[in-house]
């Protein structure tokens, strides 16, 4: 019969992003995060595979979390008493400061996303389930705004799509992420206004 898990490999990851957001993704080495939970080099290794597994674990447990924390604030619109075009505003309004209230949940998930670029990720020897989940993940995302995009205009193209795009990653990157004010609330005003006002020219026809 196989040994029984002593540890929990949430503790890795938990030990993995705070060695990410502290030192950058070099820190986070086996024998960093063996040091950091008291699990085996050959515990991690049997769990994770890699250095690059935990890394990517970290990353993909992040994303996902940012993910939910977007979609129910998205869901929390739809049971608004604006009217049916208000509310799809509403929605992608509040899906756009989905940054800001990520970092206010989980403060080193959020670092460790803007430590760790998907680019760094997969220019490592991560494991293909991995790779294959975060590809998933950033497909969840485009579902998202596939969604919205058809929930606003009722179409659901690339045009439309890229709007979404605008609104919920150029905006918040540029006006949050980039100038380091992913908590000011002036800058999520800021954020707000930009989004509506993008929504207003809307997509072309």
């Amino acid at each position: 019969m196989p040994r029984p898990r002593i540890h929990d490999p949430g503790a890795a990851l938990d030990a993995a992003e705070s060695l990410a957001v502290r030192g950058g993704p070099a820190a986070v080495t086996i024998r960093a995060v063996a040091a950091a939970t008291g699990m085996s080099n050959g515990a991690l290794y049997h769990t994770f595979g890699s250095r690059s597994g935990v890394l990517g674990r970290a990353w993909l447990r992040a994303a996902r979390r940012f993910l939910a924390v977007q979609n129910e604030l998205v869901d929390a619109r739809s049971n608004s008493d604006d009217g049916a075009a208000e509310e799809a505003v509403e929605a992608i309004v509040a899906a756009a400061e989905a940054p800001s209230v990520f970092a206010e949940r989980f403060p080193d998930s959020s670092r460790l996303l803007l430590t760790v670029s998907r680019e760094q990720l997969l220019g490592e020897d991560l494991p293909d389930d991995v790779a294959a989940e975060v590809r998933t993940a950033e497909r969840a995302l485009i579902d998202l705004m596939v969604r919205l995009a058809q929930r606003h205009w009722g179409r659901r193209d690339r045009r439309a799509v890229e709007v979404l795009t605008t609104c919920l990653v150029d905006l918040p990157t540029a006006i949050l992420i980039h100038r380091d004010r992913i908590s000011e609330p002036f800058a999520r005003e800021q954020l707000r206004a930009a989004v509506r006002a993008v929504l207003a020219v809307g997509p072309p026809g």
